[in-house]
């Protein structure tokens, strides 16, 4: 590919594959939103949680910082980016399986990551929902599944007008394919697609109702600076959930 050229494209997998030796530039570019939800994640964990599972680790780095803070000695990390799994290491424990094969996982954990809006790449809406069933089979009576997501209505990202516009279409033509939006990276000069899903706080909280899941923590994360915020429109959401 030539450094000018653009690369689109609908499989979240094969986009991650293409950007997998440029993925430490994409995260250093969101360190501070990342490592405040690594902060969150950790001080929310179970106490005595042995057993880790995350949803499209990626390169294991934030897997096995929050693994080794909350002391998970058993660890299973399901990336289907084979691009991404050279970024980390044989012994990291990956499984090569999509979220919407996660039935084919057996097991119970402790903590479950699914992680930097892994969900809003999973299609159509009823998959997003399945794979919500799957957690909570997944999860332990003791456990805690921590999803953050990009939120729809963040006007501190997107704008108050943009913001508004989006509200407006939800109310007057509401639609599962409304929150559908193409996700762009600029990395090395090269510009990066892939088709993604981003949420409203009622939205994602009726998916985790509906698969047996209960919110016990929400909070709220400024995308470019990582604070934590008081009000929805302020950032992305950041969710604790456990078994009902």
């Amino acid at each position: 590919m030539n450094p000018d050229e653009s690369f689109w494209q609908d499989d979240p997998v094969k986009a991650y594959d293409a950007v997998a030796e440029s993925f430490a530039l994409l995260t250093a570019e969101r360190r501070a939103y990342l490592d405040a939800i690594d902060r969150l994640v950790i001080s929310n964990l179970p106490r005595g949680a042995k057993t880790l599972l995350d949803v499209g680790a990626g390169d294991a780095r934030r897997s096995n910082l929050i693994a080794q803070a909350g002391g998970c000695s058993d660890t299973v990390l399901v990336e289907p980016s084979a691009g991404m799994r050279r970024m980390g290491s044989p012994s990291h424990g990956y499984v090569d399986l999509r979220v919407e094969s996660l039935h084919r996982l057996e097991g119970q954990f402790d903590v479950i990551l699914c992680l930097w809006n892994v969900l809003g790449h999973v299609f159509p809406a009823a998959a997003r929902a399945a794979a919500m069933a799957q957690f909570r089979r997944l999860l332990s009576p003791r456990g805690r599944l921590f999803i953050d997501v990009n939120h729809r209505y963040n006007a501190a990202r997107y704008g108050v007008f943009r913001t508004a516009g989006r509200f407006i279409h939800d109310v007057l033509r509401p639609s599962e394919k409304n929150g559908d939006v193409l996700a762009k990276w600029r990395l090395g000069g090269r510009e990066y697609g892939v088709r993604g899903h981003v949420f409203t706080a009622i939205e994602f909280e009726d998916l985790a109702a509906s698969a047996g899941l209960s919110v016990e923590r929400r909070f709220v994360v400024d995308y470019e600076t990582g604070a934590e915020r008081d009000f929805a429109i302020q950032g992305n959401p950041l969710y604790v959930m456990k078994r009902d």
